[in-house]
């Protein structure tokens, strides 16, 4: 994710019979046990004399119980730790790790991306899926900074996609070195950066997995980042704009007074944002200054923020901007967007990746400056040097499709870090190759479905119903043919599951949407079905 800590997409619970496996992506575990489980063919301390194409692997074995890595203590079952690096350039240093079940296999594996920039090995992800199936993560630096790429272009390549390619290779030859057999069935779990990974996978690797969940994808790597120092000179270019933490409940209050309605539920969650069209300067200060109310520079900040980055000279939509309903919700717009969260001299999550990447990937120049950032030469020369390497945006997915692959992609529409509508272009891309129509989508989701979560963070959290899984669905599309038609997601009271269930809903597939059936509560998923707007009841 683009996180500053490593940690696991929130939404997918443990899973059993699984192997592991880790590094600067990841790999996570997979679901039931298949029939005839194979069991080890070699021990584990074998697989560190293990020959390997330019990499070099240590192993140990892990007994059952507590066991503690990167200061954070698991109760796990028996493992085999498979540490390596490859080195597929002389510049390169891809560290990656593999958890491998010590006892029967269910033949899948599962790798799992990582976040920001992919700098540590987010052992949360991997401890998430305890069991027997192999997992694996990758990463082509250490650090939770871009530093690595000054001088060093061969790294920006094993970032962007390489490391992927070395992770995913490099541990099918060593599960199949330990069990005698490679994976059955092949799956990627990511979010954030994790979800570029992900779509990166399907479009440059497509025969690599059967099964690909992405959520709320970084995948307009270039363009995002663009929007980034877009945010940070709306906000703090003139000290007059800055908009502090106290401001967001009137901004958030107002949003919802307007548009909460919309779907028919007062329920503080706005079902589809782009129905809001909510102005800030109806809470515009009309006399002294509150916490209520809005300056006009304040003001002209957020509209920014809404509206998104566009090109001056072409008045092209660089990338989208962030909706409206949940600017105060912890861990939202006062983290990433507004601030103040000083991280390495920046005051948000959101300016802190910008300036990394503008200062140490694009222009390699310690003197970069946000406040000088031109939306149209600037960008257009990110584009050029970089997102050939680092966006995942090719909407060919024909042989992602043919291999027999299913794409399940997620968003939560109040994520403050990437834009939800980032991922509907992404979809609607891939559905105009398909041609027009209702065929087109149908043909489009026959293999790739993407789910929207309203009341959702980034890769988790937030007002609405932020818990649910995407693995399971998605193993049982990739295994049995089972297209998911909704995914059940809850809300625990307080976001704690001992105090029990506050909500359930279903996330339904793009473009359709949970709509209330008019009768019984609103807080039960069973009372929702889901269809696209302008839709008939005979369409249900």
């Amino acid at each position: 994710m683009l996180s500053l800590k490593a940690s696991s997409v929130r939404c997918l619970p443990p899973l059993d019979h699984a192997l592991l496996a880790a590094a600067f992506a990841a790999v996570a575990l997979a679901a039931a046990p298949a029939a005839a489980a194979p069991v080890p063919v070699t021990s584990c301390s074998s697989l560190s004399g293990l020959s390997l194409p330019q990499a070099t692997v240590t192993a140990q074995s892990v007994p059952a119980g507590s066991f503690t890595v990167a200061g954070r203590t698991f109760n796990l079952p028996g493992f085999c730790r498979v540490i390596g690096v490859s080195t597929p350039s002389p510049d390169s240093h891809i560290g990656f790790e593999l958890w491998i079940p010590d006892s029967t296999w269910n033949t899948r594996y599962q790798q799992s991306g990582n976040g920001g920039f992919a700098g540590a090995i987010p052992y949360g992800a991997v401890v998430g899926a305890r069991g027997r199936e192999p997992g694996l993560q990758r990463a082509g630096h250490t650090g939770g900074v871009a530093t690595f790429a000054v001088g060093h272009h061969q790294q920006v390549i094993d970032f962007g996609f390489r490391a992927l390619k070395e992770t995913t290779d490099k541990s099918k030859a060593l599960i199949a070195a330990f069990y005698g057999r490679g994976p059955a069935r092949s799956y990627f779990v990511g979010c954030s950066d994790g979800g570029r990974e992900a779509l990166m996978e399907a479009q440059r690797f497509p025969e690599d997995f059967d099964g690909i969940s992405a959520g709320a994808p970084a995948n307009d790597w270039t363009h995002l980042f663009t929007g980034f120092i877009w945010n940070e000179q709306a906000l703090f270019a003139d000290p007059a704009s800055k908009v502090g933490p106290e401001k967001l409940p009137a901004i958030q209050q107002a949003a919802l007074a307007q548009c909460d309605k919309l779907d028919g539920v007062a329920d503080g969650i706005l079902n589809d944002p782009r129905q809001c069209h909510f102005d800030p300067a109806v809470i515009q200060c009309r006399g002294a200054e509150t916490n209520a109310c809005l300056t006009a520079a304040q003001v002209a900040a957020v509209r920014k923020i809404y509206a998104g980055p566009r090109n001056p000279r072409t008045g092209e939509l660089i990338f989208p901007g962030y909706e409206a309903g949940a600017e105060a919700a912890p861990g939202g717009w006062s983290a990433w967007i507004t601030g103040p969260l000083p991280i390495a001299g920046s005051p948000t999550i959101q300016s802190f990746f910008g300036n990394q990447f503008f200062t140490f990937i694009v222009f390699e120049d310690p003197a970069f400056d946000f406040r000088a950032l031109n939306f149209d030469t600037d960008v257009s020369f990110a584009d050029h040097t970089t997102a050939g390497t680092i966006n995942s945006t090719d909407p060919d997915l024909s042989r992602f499709r043919a291999h027999g692959g299913k794409l399940l992609q997620w968003h939560g529409w109040d994520d403050p870090a990437i834009s939800p509508r980032s991922s509907i272009a992404y979809f609607e891309s891939v559905a105009a190759r398909a041609g027009r129509g209702d065929d087109a989508l149908q043909r489009t989701q026959d293999f790739y479905r993407l789910f929207l979560a309203p009341g959702v963070l980034h890769c988790g959290g937030g007002p609405g119903p932020n818990v649910f899984d995407t693995l399971t669905p998605l193993v049982r599309w990739a295994e049995q043919g089972e297209a998911p038609q909704r995914i059940l997601a809850t809300k625990f009271a307080g976001d704690n599951p001992a105090n029990g269930v506050a909500m359930t809903r279903p996330l339904c597939p793009f473009p359709q949407f949970a709509e209330f059936k008019g009768r019984g509560s609103t807080n039960d998923a069973a009372n929702f079905v889901c269809r696209a707007h302008g839709a008939s009841d005979d369409d249900k």
